[in-house]
């Protein structure tokens, strides 16, 4: 991997808005901050073409059964760990589906792992041990797009045959020429110079939201805006269920309760259930024909969607 000067990176510049923020009152720091934050939409806005290609590839790597699994090192890799992490619950999906990988593994969650970052063959070692296949979607993360760890997932996904993306918030990096297609997000220097837990991860936490849901919302996993296949495991999520199958039926609660029991928590057969008028058994069935998708199911019932 070319070792480029940090010092040249985006990243790691002076922001001029800020060279005086250690003299600033509380309430300008926290202007300033939030004017910096402003900023970072519409860095997002400017790369919507190239997220868009990581959706493609991931939608892909979802109907061959494969997943999206995200790399990454310290608050790259932890941010790759939380939108993984939620997607489950949110979704109903295994935790194998979309998967977060992080140098330094568990502990790096939650304290710097030294050194971890810097070793290709981390990287590769960590994809070796989930089976990665060329079925597969990685997303490397960095926001420096330098990080070995990063590169060396990035190589030899790669050379599995996976389809490879990567997410930096520096122009030309890296990693971009180790991935199929790189998403470069650049959102300009840091309020505290190198601190890339601030702009860079915020830009970061919002494409990979954008790429998991839309993924998500492309596999039929949201029916209208709601999610239809939320997993029912507590009283929290149990009550959402309901007031979801209220909304789009217009059944009462009562009613709305008992078609979700009688389909075993799953929202969208008890959806299905109540819309054709048909029992669990029938709703279960037009689904798996429309591949999980309500719409698709109800206009094969001959219902409008």
């Amino acid at each position: 991997m070319e070792n480029s000067s940090l010092s040249s990176l985006t990243t790691e510049l002076r922001n001029e808005k800020s060279k005086r923020i250690h003299q600033a009152e509380t309430i300008d720091i926290l202007t300033i901050i939030n004017e910096e934050d402003k900023t970072v939409a519409e860095a997002v806005e400017a790369v919507l073409p190239d997220v868009k290609t990581a959706v493609d590839f991931a939608v892909e790597s979802l109907k061959k059964g494969g997943r999206i699994i995200y790399i990454g090192a310290g608050t790259s890799g932890r941010l790759g760990v939380l939108d993984a992490a939620e997607c489950p619950p949110t979704f109903s999906i295994s935790p194998d589906t979309v998967r977060g990988m992080i140098a330094g593994g568990e502990k790096a969650l939650f304290e710097a792992v030294e050194g971890a970052e810097d070793h290709e063959d981390f990287g590769m070692r960590d994809l070796q041990s989930i089976q990665l296949s060329k079925n597969d979607t990685v997303i490397g993360i960095a926001a420096s797009g330098r990080t070995p760890y990063v590169h060396g997932g990035l190589k030899y996904a790669r050379q599995t045959g996976a389809k490879t993306i990567s997410l930096t918030c520096n122009k030309d990096s890296a990693i971009s020429k180790a991935a199929d297609h790189s998403i470069e997000v650049v959102v300009g220097p840091e309020v505290v110079a190198g601190s890339t837990r601030m702009k860079a991860a915020t830009a970061h936490k919002m494409i990979l939201n954008m790429i998991s849901t839309t993924a998500m919302i492309r596999m039929g996993k949201v029916y209208e805006n709601l999610m239809v296949d939320v997993h029912v495991s507590n009283d929290k999520l149990k009550e959402r269920a309901i007031r979801i199958i209220e909304t789009v039926t217009g059944a009462d609660k009562k009613t709305a309760e008992a078609a979700l029991d009688k389909a075993g928590n799953q929202v969208k057969i008890a959806i299905i259930m109540l819309k054709t008028k048909t029992d669990a058994d029938t709703a279960q069935h037009l689904l798996k024909q429309s591949e999980g998708n309500i719409a698709k199911a109800l206009t094969i019932h001959g219902e409008s969607s």
